[in-house]
């Protein structure tokens, strides 16, 4: 039996995948392969497929692996009947409770902005660069 199933090539981190018609009892590393249908990029989400002849694989019984399945129904391939695609899968989340998103908000510390706390921080910072200059002035004498 013929299966429809994606090789994938590429270095490594940088994974490129070939869509090949291929013996479903080898293993896709094998490189025996029956048609070389199209690529898929992931990197860059570019497809090229022959749909004609992905149809007549699939017309004559090729079984498509889920992936392939999912691929060539995005590219517009009519699939046959007994063909199921899979959906999507959603995956469990083990401590939802530690997301950030479900922490409580925490409010802002409100700053006393009044009259009083400009002068007091204009104030604090005048004697600082007073004891700077006459620092310097006596480094300059010795």
């Amino acid at each position: 039996m013929l299966t429809i199933r994606m090789q994938r090539t590429g270095r490594k981190g940088h994974a490129m995948f070939r869509v090949v018609v291929q013996d479903a009892r080898l293993t896709p590393t094998s490189g025996k392969v029956v048609a070389l249908l199209g690529s898929y990029n992931p990197h860059a989400k570019t497809t090229t497929l022959d749909k004609e002849k992905a149809a007549t694989f699939l017309k004559n019984g090729a079984r498509p692996s889920d992936r392939a399945a999912l691929l060539l129904q995005k590219e517009g391939v009519k699939l046959p009947a007994w063909v199921q695609v899979s959906t999507a899968k959603t995956g469990k989340l083990r401590n939802p409770e530690k997301l950030r998103k479900n922490q409580p908000k925490e409010e802002p510390a409100a700053e006393v902005a009044g009259p009083e706390a400009a002068p007091s921080e204009a104030a604090a910072a005048e004697p600082a660069s007073a004891e700077a200059v006459p620092a310097e002035e006596t480094e300059k004498e010795a």
